[in-house]
This record gives C-alpha cells, sequence and structure tokens, in this order.
C-alpha cells in the first residue's frame, strides 16, 4: 500500500508555475488591496491528464495545503517574471519619477485577506473541460486571464502582476491547441491536439471556402501550401498545432509569425512578411541660409513648408540657421506668421515667461519651508544641472552663466505645467535648445514645444515608455526576426537596454553635434510617425552581429548597448532608418498594427448602415459576466517595475529613454 501511494506521488509532475498571480475578488474594487488574494497557478501533468491549477498563498508565503510531489525535468518550463525588475540601469541617481510623490501601502496590505476565506477560491481545472481563455484588454496595468469551462462556468480573473502570461499560454500550447476567435481576438478557443478537432476548429474559424473534408491530410503532408492562404490571422494557431507533427516542413516560429506580445501592449497575429532588398541611402547636404531665404516671401512668411521640412529631414540644418528654424520646428514661431506677427509673439511670450518666472522667485525662503513640492523640484533641479553637459564651453566652470539660465527656465517650467514639474532626465532635453538659442525666453518656449512632443515619457505610470518599447519589439520582430529571437533567449526580449534611448531621444549615445542634427530631422516628422523607434532599430541594425555572434547575456548586452555611447555615427544611423522605413513602405502585406504604428494604414471612412443588417444578438449570462469581468477592469496601482529610484551613488553611468 505504501510502495502505491509512493507511485501515485511520483506521477505528478508540475511543469510550470507562476508566483504572484492574484485573485481580484471583487472586480468593482480594483484599487482596493484587500480584494487581491496571492497565488500561485500551476499546470501539473499527471498519468492520463493535465490539471491547471491556482492555489492561494498565505502570508508567511505558503500555500494552501495541496501537494504535488514536484519534479524537475530538462521540459519544465521556467516562468520567469518578465517585469520583475526592470533596470535600465545605467545612472542609478537620475530617476524617471519625481521623488516628490506620495507614500506607498505597506507590502503587508496585500495580503490583508483573512486565512480562512481564501482556500473557497482555490480551484482546479483538467485542460479536457477547458473551452476557452480570455486574455486582457491592452493597455492595463496588469494583465489577467479568464478561464471558461465547456459548462460554461467561468471562474475568477487571475491576475499576472508580475506578467507571465505569455509564458502560462505558450505552457498551453504543450497541451492543447490555442486558436483566436473569429469574433473576439482576446478570445482563445482551446482545441486538443487530434485530428477530429483539428477539422472541426478549420471548420469553425472559417478560413477556407471549400469543404475540409480532406483538410487535414492535405495539412499534416504540407501545412504551409495548404494553409498560409486562408491562415492571414490566425497564426497562433499554428504554434499550437505543428509542435506536434512530425515531417519535412518543420520551421522555426520566428519564420512563421510576429509574435504574440505579453502583458499590456499589441498582440500581432500575422504570417512573416517578406520585406524585400533594402535600398542605400544617401544623405543630402544641409540647408544654407542661402536656401532658407529662397523659402521665405517677402512679408516673411514661409512658403512651401513640405518641401522644407523634406529638405531639414535628409540633410539636416548648417549651425547658423538653427536659432530661426527649431523656432518653427518646435511650434514657437507659426509657418504661416509674418514678421511682424513674429515680433509680436515675442513681446507676449517675453511678458508671460517673467510673469511665471516671477512666481517661484517671489517664494520667500519662509514659504518655501512650507511647500515641500516646490522645494523638492529645486533640489532635483540644482542637482541635474550641476553635472548637465559640463564638458561643452557652454556650460563649463562652476559660475557659468549658462548653468544659471538652464536653472531659472526648468524651475520656470514647473509653473508652466503644475502637473508635471520637474522630472529627471529634463535638464538634458532643454540643453542643446539653450546653447543654439542663446536666449532664454527662446530657448523655454521651444522647450515647451519639444515637451508637448515628449512629456507621456516623463508621466510617473510610464504608459508611454511601456508602450514605445513594446511598439519597438513590435517593429524589430518584423525587421529582424532572428535578433528578436536571440535577445528573447537572453532574457533582453523586452528592450530594457533601449530604454533610455527612447526616454531623451538619445540625448547621451551621440555627440552633442550630432544631437542637434538628429534632433532636428526628428522634429519634422518625417518620413512617418514614430520614426524615432525606427532610429532604434538602425542601432540594433548596426551591432545585430557583435550582438548574435558573441556569448552575451543579459548583463553583457546591457554593457555592450551602454558602451555604444559617443562612438557612433549619427549620419549612418539615419541613413540605416530611413532605408528600414522604406523596406517597409514598399511592402504589399504589412501587418495592420505595423502601417498603424508608421502611419501607412489606410483610412476607410465607415460603410453605412443598412436596414437589412442583422440585429445584435443577445448575450448569455455567461457572456455578460465576462464583459463585466474584462470592462469594469480599470488601471489600478501603476506598475512600478520601471521605477528607477535615485541614489546618491553617481559612480556608475547606466541610462533611461524616452
Amino acid at each position: 500500500m505504501a510502495m502505491r501511494r509512493l507511485l501515485a506521488a511520483t506521477c505528478h509532475q508540475i511543469v510550470f508555475e507562476k508566483h504572484g498571480v492574484f485573485l481580484h475578488t471583487s472586480a468593482k474594487r480594483q484599487n482596493d488591496q484587500d480584494s487581491m488574494i496571492p497565488g500561485v497557478i500551476r499546470l501539473i501533468e499527471k498519468a492520463s491528464d493535465v490539471l491547471l491549477q491556482w492555489i492561494p498563498i498565505e502570508e508567511d508565503g505558503e500555500m494552501t495545503q495541496i501537494h504535488y510531489s514536484k519534479k524537475e525535468s530538462p521540459g519544465s518550463v521556467a516562468c520567469r517574471a518578465e517585469d520583475d525588475m526592470f533596470d535600465p540601469g545605467y545612472e542609478p541617481d537620475w530617476a524617471v519619477i519625481s521623488t516628490v510623490g506620495t507614500k506607498v501601502r505597506p507590502q503587508e496590505d496585500l495580503l490583508a485577506v483573512k486565512h480562512g476565506n481564501r482556500e473557497k477560491w482555490a480551484f482546479s481545472i483538467s485542460l479536457s473541460e477547458l473551452k476557452s481563455v480570455r486574455k486582457s484588454k491592452p493597455g492595463l496595468s496588469w494583465s489577467y486571464l479568464i478561464f471558461i469551462t465547456k459548462e460554461g462556468v467561468s471562474f475568477q480573473a487571475l491576475h499576472f502582476h508580475q506578467g507571465g502570461t505569455k509564458a502560462l499560454l505558450k505552457a498551453l500550447r504543450k497541451y492543447v491547441i490555442l486558436a483566436v476567435s473569429p469574433k473576439d481576438s482576446r478570445l482563445f478557443l482551446v482545441y486538443p491536439h487530434d485530428s477530429h478537432a483539428l477539422s472541426h476548429s478549420f471548420d469553425e474559424l472559417q478560413m477556407f471556402d471549400d469543404g475540409s473534408s480532406d483538410l487535414v491530410s492535405r495539412f499534416f503532408q504540407d501545412p504551409y501550401s495548404t494553409t498560409f492562404g486562408g491562415f492571414s490571422k490566425v497564426t497562433n494557431f499554428f504554434r499550437g498545432a505543428l509542435p506536434r507533427l512530425d515531417g519535412h516542413h518543420h520551421r522555426p516560429l520566428s519564420e512563421m509569425a510576429v509574435g504574440l506580445e505579453d502583458e499590456p501592449g499589441f498582440e500581432v497575429i500575422t504570417c512573416q512578411v517578406e520585406l524585400g532588398e533594402r535600398p542605400v541611402i544617401q544623405r543630402q547636404a544641409p540647408v544654407s541660409e542661402q536656401e532658407w531665404e529662397s523659402y521665405i516671401n517677402s512679408e516673411g512668411q514661409v512658403m512651401n513648408v513640405d518641401g522644407l521640412k523634406k529638405r531639414i529631414f535628409s540633410g539636416g540644418l548648417c549651425p547658423g540657421l538653427r536659432k530661426d528654424a527649431w523656432k518653427y520646428l518646435l511650434g514657437y514661431y507659426p509657418w504661416d506668421s509674418t514678421a511682424e506677427d513674429r515680433k509680436s509673439l515675442l513681446r507676449r511670450k517675453t511678458d508671460e515667461y517673467f510673469r511665471m518666472k516671477l512666481q517661484w522667485k517671489s517664494v520667500s525662503e519662509d514659504q518655501e519651508k512650507r511647500n515641500s513640492l516646490l522645494r523638492g523640484y529645486r533640489s532635483l533641479i540644482e542637482r541635474d544641472v550641476s553635472r548637465t553637459d559640463r564638458n561643452n564651453k557652454f556650460y563649463e566652470g562652476n559660475d557659468n552663466p549658462g548653468l544659471c539660465l538652464l536653472n531659472d527656465a526648468l524651475m520656470t517650467y514647473c509653473m508652466y505645467n503644475f502637473d508635471l514639474g520637474y522630472v529627471q532626465g529634463m535638464s538634458d532635453l532643454l540643453s542643446p535648445i539653450l546653447y543654439v538659442m542663446q536666449n532664454e525666453v527662446d530657448a523655454f518656449w521651444c522647450f515647451t514645444g519639444f515637451m508637448e512632443m515628449v512629456h507621456h515619457n516623463f508621466e510617473e505610470s510610464q504608459e508611454s515608455m511601456k508602450r514605445q518599447l513594446s511598439q519597438l519589439n513590435l517593429l524589430l520582430r518584423v525587421l529582424d526576426p532572428a535578433l528578436c529571437d536571440f535577445l528573447d533567449s537572453k532574457e533582453s526580449g523586452n528592450l530594457s537596454c533601449c530604454f533610455r534611448w527612447l526616454l531623451i531621444w538619445f540625448k547621451r549615445e551621440f555627440s552633442f553635434q550630432d544631437i542637434l542634427l538628429l534632433w532636428e530631422v526628428l522634429w519634422t516628422g518625417l518620413p512617418c510617425p514614430n520614426f524615432h523607434l525606427l532610429v532604434a532599430c538602425g542601432i540594433l541594425d548596426l551591432e545585430r552581429e557583435a550582438l548574435m555572434n558573441s556569448d552575451y547575456g543579459f548583463n553583457e548586452i546591457l554593457k555592450h548597448i551602454n558602451e555604444l555611447t559617443m562612438k557612433m555615427s549619427v549620419e549612418d544611423i539615419l541613413c540605416r532608418a530611413e532605408a528600414l522605413n522604406q523596406q517597409l513602405a514598399h511592402c504589399q502585406e504589412l501587418p495592420l498594427n505595423i502601417k498603424e504604428l508608421l502611419g501607412k494604414a489606410e483610412v476607410k471612412s465607415p460603410a453605412p448602415s443598412t436596414d437589412t443588417a442583422s440585429p445584435p444578438q443577445p448575450l448569455s449570462p455567461s457572456q455578460v459576466h465576462e464583459l463585466d469581468l474584462t470592462d469594469s477592469v480599470s488601471p489600478s496601482q501603476p506598475d512600478s517595475s520601471i521605477e528607477i529610484l535615485p541614489t546618491e551613488d553617481t559612480t556608475t553611468s547606466q541610462s533611461l529613454s524616452p
């Protein structure tokens, strides 16, 4: 009898385990920490079945007493928290968020649910009883999954506070097929790995116009020629089906799909595309002062603005033009303004600037003692200004007037934008503008124009930064899936090493003069929206061989990217980025979300409604429950995994990005 129990215990194997999976007992109380129960989700292999199990965790970290013998094996899925520590790592004393903020609730508050009520939420279900899995909407602070049985039972949503939905779905695909519902892109239909279910799934998804009586046999003989015609929107169906096939038609997943994104971001469901040959790009000469004058009419208005922007994009500006041209590029001067208009504008803007400056200048020392917010901003600004571009002659020396102008403009911006205030990194964006303008007022208003473009990068939630990293990942998966796979294998697939690039628009990657050229090119808004992401792809393309032909791990990749500072040619990177854009523009089968990202999607007018249109169908009780769960979930507390808190250690040179 004892031997029988031992054999029964050893036949259970945990093949997947993920901690930090919270069950929210009330979908309408998302901000109430007391409604969250921490737990662990597992996949457990039994002799003839596979179980999906979620178990609550006690306050001391121990799980409730449901035991299985855990047996490690080479095939076990190792689930690492994708977002455990998002550490761009360059300067530990450079925070992405201001240190002036609200206090965070103690961690123990997350475990405030009484022990006695937790066990009732635990569940265990056989994968053979699973009908579908619903994924959360993109953009939520925490991704969640809802599991629905064939009997119509929907379990409470499980929120992955430390990431892991992608890893769980990948593990599930070892045992079942996950096919995207043709009616709901967030709903995965679950099918077993057998011929009957495969044929049934093809019929239900309506991927083929002809009958599917012999579809399975044709699929196994030649899966690609049989299915690619009608499979353009369900590539992740292949991810579940193909690993179980035998034959000579297997290809790496990287050659089949532009991956399925995890956590808040984008979901790409498309086949691999052929980009064609990359064109060779030649940069042009900078716009000269004489050429600039040819665009100005007798009243001082700029003519042929689009043509001028194209010239600035392709060649940049000669140094003598930047002081005037940047005012247009940054929205300080309207392109159609006359010389008289600009004189009047300058008078108004000068008065407005000094009124705002007087607001903080007139605060007495005694008043400031009772204004912790202003005191905090002043401290951060003084510290950042003292080390911003000090190798530049305009800012070198202890009593340099340039430093005073930089300080005053940043303090005044706190009065201009009370909501955002000052965040570390802004001094890097103002410094080149002040250097070019040589004037406090002009520099300030140009800076406000720049901040209109990038202010979301500095918001405390950091949703914009996470979104841009997801977008960069999407582009890279289309442009270079092999490099993407390599970075994934080295735990660098989230591209955290590129964080600083995007945050401050490559300010610390290139020389000071190169940044002046790069920024004026980016400010044109050409040749497409989000061109700065293609610049990042250009840098990764430049370093592709160095990365892939090495034995680098995560730390070495981060170090290598950091050491590129001041070693790259901005002209070379711009040529690469423009070539990548042209490759994508000429691709006929570009995924829709890539088109939208780069502004290449066709705008279609909505189809007029007709009387013959079918009326909306009523929802079943289970569907109503699902909608209540998914639509009522609002972003709770922002994910703090990306926050880089300041320290006083300035010996490390690591970085962030817009």
